[in-house]
């Protein structure tokens, strides 16, 4: 898991299949185009992208949304079987002919995760690829390799207890989770009290004539000495595995004046399409000058822009009035967080480039640089923006310390000091997983003893 985890389709792997818009292609308006459609203002979303080998807005209201051709003003109607096989293939660039099609009505292995999205249609070839297109958005929303899958099966799976039947029925799995886990941090904080009492620095114990400070010899001794060594690291991983499934409630500080969902109103409201025939988006996707593979309309302190997307770190911010930029200016996000709704006082806003104790990736996907805003509130609350594309992407108060520390500091062992001098991450937990890995080989092997000898007594 520390470098294979389950399968899954996220912003990255939409953008790195996505195709290249093209300029000349796009003949619609975002206006012209919305007002195909039968939706009404306002519009919380709008992109434009290429589906089915076509440009194509996306408009999302409320709890609706329209998809309209941007070459022919065509909306978008049901999607067809052959769609969802184009949409496949283009996925994978595997010709259509030796594909097998499955329809998917309810959860499988790879597919626990997505929900709101039924009926699935599920394309296999015979390379080990198979790819999950939803019927109801017309869109690639699993994809799965042959590696992919093994490496579940060797980590997510049963370290989650990922297993379709039990997973299927969430409540008794999280309840089966809960129990172990705390079982397994009662009976390491049991191995650990005991251990300690019979270990006994100033008495030394004679084995074979040799003195020794731990009475025992062969598997147990090796099992004392282990469980004296990473018993503490074997209880507090078991512990924050079980905090991971959120059994308690906690109290913390009191909550910000500015909730993270304000915030993201006051950076991002809705959008306004009417506002971009100042300049449409062929001239916005020509004047970026790479291949752009989304074009986002968003509405940024009241002022309108477009994102263009090559990659999900490949941006370029396009206002309707000047040349495209790297990303968005520091003062006019400073001012959408401290603009009407209540006043807010700062501590800091300013922009990092590095990923800090509570904003950090062990894999580097999360963006940088980012804006930190730091409020002056009880709750000591962070928030970070992404530069890119003025999206809260991280924040952090008071009553997120147990998540922090307790659950992924003690479960992962994410301190910023140690994912900043990879691989001397690496060596520190995988020496901690040897050694719980040998604790457990020892308990198992006194464990099988007693039991052996039961099942001898009772022959």
């Amino acid at each position: 898991m520390m470098y294979w985890e389950f399968p899954d389709v996220g912003p990255a792997d939409r953008l790195a299949h996505a195709s290249a818009l093209d300029p000349d292609a796009v003949r619609l308006t975002p206006a012209e185009a919305f007002a195909k459609t039968r939706l009404s203002e306002p519009v919380t979303n709008a992109s434009l992208a290429v589906f089915d080998g076509r440009p194509a807005y996306r408009f999302r209201s409320g709890r609706r949304d329209a998809t309209v051709y941007a070459d022919s003003g065509e909306v978008r109607g049901d999607i067809t079987q052959e769609m969802m096989l184009r949409v496949a293939t283009a996925w994978t660039g595997q010709a259509a002919g030796p594909v097998t099609v499955e329809s998917i009505d309810d959860v499988d292995q790879w597919t626990i995760q997505v929900r709101g999205l039924k009926p699935l249609w599920k394309y296999a070839w015979a390379s080990g690829e198979h790819v999950y297109v939803s019927q109801a958005s017309g869109e690639v929303v699993q994809y799965t390799t042959t590696a992919s899958r093994l490496g579940a099966y060797l980590g997510p799976i049963p370290h989650w207890l990922y297993f379709t039947l039990l997973r299927k029925h969430a409540p008794l799995w999280s309840t089966l989770v809960i129990w172990l886990s705390g079982l397994g941090t009662g009976t390491a904080i049991l191995g650990i009290i005991i251990g300690i009492s019979v270990f006994s620095p100033g008495r030394r114990y004679r084995i074979a004539g040799v003195p020794v400070r731990i009475p025992y010899s062969g598997a147990k001794r090796w099992h004392a000495v282990l469980g004296l060594i990473v018993g503490l690291a074997a209880a507090t991983w078991a512990f924050s595995g079980m905090l991971s499934m959120g059994p308690f409630v906690w109290q913390g500080a009191g909550g910000s004046r500015l909730g993270a969902d304000a915030l993201s109103r006051r950076l991002r409201g809705n959008v306004r399409v009417a506002d971009f025939d100042t300049r449409s988006p062929r001239e916005a996707l020509q004047l970026v000058g790479v291949k752009v593979r989304e074009l986002e309309l968003v509405e940024v302190a009241e002022t309108p822009f477009y994102i263009a997307s090559a990659g999900l770190q490949n941006t370029r911010i396009v206002p309707l009035d000047g040349p495209p930029e790297p990303a968005f200016n520091q003062r006019l996000l400073q001012d959408a967080v401290t603009s009407s709704g209540g006043s807010v006082a700062l501590r800091e806003f300013g922009l990092i480039y590095q990923y800090d104790r509570y904003y950090l990736d062990r894999r580097r996907a999360l963006p940088l640089p980012v804006f930190r805003v730091r409020l002056d509130d009880p709750a000591r609350t962070h928030y970070y923006i992404d530069a890119t594309t003025a999206r809260v992407v991280g924040s952090y108060s008071s009553r997120d310390w147990v998540t922090r520390w307790a659950y992924h500091g003690l479960h992962s062992l994410d301190f910023p000091w140690l994912y900043n001098h990879r691989p001397l991450w690496d060596i520190v937990v995988i020496t901690f997983m040897l050694g719980g890995a040998a604790l457990s080989v020892t308990s198992v092997i006194l464990a099988w003893r007693v039991l052996g000898m039961r099942i001898r007594g009772l022959l």
